[in-house]
C-alpha cells in the first residue's frame, strides 16, 4: 500500500494533507503523468492512506470528466437510433469489459500497490520513453479519428497494465495504445480513453467501497478527510481536463514525457536506497 512514513498528525494537518492529495489527484488523473504514482510519492511525505482513499478520490476526478463530457454523453445516450452512436457506445463497453474481465482476477489474487518509490520512478521513466517513441510511430499512421474494435480491446488491456504498474498512467497507456493501433488523431484517442475511464473508475471505486463495507463496516476511515479530497479532486480535475483538451489540439504530448523522465530520474537519484 502507500509508502509509510512519519508525517505530522492532528486534525488540521490531516485535513491539509487530504486537501493536497485531492488537488494532486485532480491535476494528474487525466494528464499522462500517473496520478497513482504522484499520490504514492506525495504520501511518502504526507502520510499513508488506504487503497479506499486513493480509489474514491479518483472517483472525484471521474466525476469531473463526466461533467466536462456531459453534452457528449447526453448525445450518445439519446442518439441510440444513430448507428455511429451505437457503434461508439459498444466500443466503450468492450474496452470497459476487457478491463473488468482481465483486471478483476488480478484484484482478487490480492495484488497491492508497492510500498516503495523506486518501482514508480522506473515506471515514470520507461513510460516517458515509450510515450516519445509511441507518438512518433502514431504520427506515421495518419490522423484518423476512427475507433476500431482492435483499439477498443487494446485500450481495455492498457488500463489493466497501468493499474498493475503504478507510475505507468492509465490515460497515457490507453491513449498511446489507441494512437499506435490506428486512431492517430490525439483528440479522438484522448476523448475515447476519457469516456472509457468513466465506467472503469466508477466501477473500481464502487468495488472498493463494497469491499471496505463488507470487511470493516463504516469504521476505519476518516470520511471527512476523504470527502474534502474528493471535492478537491473534482474541481481541479474539471479544470485540468478542460485545459488538456484545448492543449492537445495544437500540441504534442512530448512535454509530459520529458516531465516523467526528469521526475523519475530525480526520484532515483535523491531518494535513499530502498525507499
Amino acid at each position: 500500500m502507500p509508502i509509510a512514513t512519519a508525517a505530522p498528525t492532528g486534525p488540521v494537518n490531516d485535513l491539509l494533507a487530504a486537501l493536497l492529495l485531492g488537488l494532486i489527484e485532480g491535476l494528474t488523473e487525466f494528464l499522462p503523468i500517473s496520478s497513482t504514482g504522484h499520490l504514492l510519492i506525495a504520501q511518502h511525505w504526507l502520510g499513508e492512506r488506504s487503497d479506499l482513499f486513493n480509489i474514491v478520490i479518483q472517483a472525484g476526478a471521474i466525476l469531473a470528466i463526466t461533467l466536462v463530457f456531459r453534452q457528449r454523453l447526453w448525445a450518445l445516450a439519446t442518439g441510440l437510433r444513430d448507428a455511429a452512436n451505437r457503434d461508439y457506445l459498444m466500443k466503450i463497453a468492450v474496452a470497459f469489459g476487457v478491463t473488468a474481465v482481465v483486471g478483476l482476477p488480478v484484484r482478487l489474487m490480492g495484488w497491492e500497490l508497492p510500498d516503495t518509490v523506486s518501482p514508480i520512478a522506473w515506471a515514470l521513466i520507461l513510460g516517458g520513453v515509450w510515450m516519445l517513441f509511441a507518438e512518433r510511430i502514431a504520427e506515421r499512421r495518419g490522423d484518423s479519428a476512427h475507433i476500431t474494435w482492435v483499439v477498443a480491446v487494446l485500450v481495455g488491456l492498457a488500463q489493466v497494465v497501468a493499474g498493475v504498474f503504478p507510475g505507468t498512467s492509465r490515460s497515457a497507456a490507453a491513449i498511446f495504445m489507441a494512437m499506435m493501433a490506428g486512431t492517430g488523431k490525439r483528440s479522438a484517442a484522448t476523448e475515447f480513453v476519457f469516456l472509457v475511464g468513466i465506467p472503469t473508475m466508477f466501477a473500481a471505486s464502487g468495488y472498493a467501497l463494497l469491499e471496505h463495507f463488507l470487511e470493516s463496516g463504516t469504521g476505519g476511515e476518516a470520511w471527512g478527510e476523504m470527502g474534502l479530497a474528493f471535492a478537491a479532486a473534482t474541481v481541479t480535475g474539471f479544470v485540468a481536463v478542460r485545459w488538456l483538451l484545448g492543449y492537445i489540439k495544437q500540441h504534442r504530448y512530448t512535454p509530459f514525457a520529458i516531465y516523467r523522465i526528469v521526475l523519475g530520474v530525480a526520484l532515483l537519484l535523491w531518494l535513499p536506497a530502498g525507499v
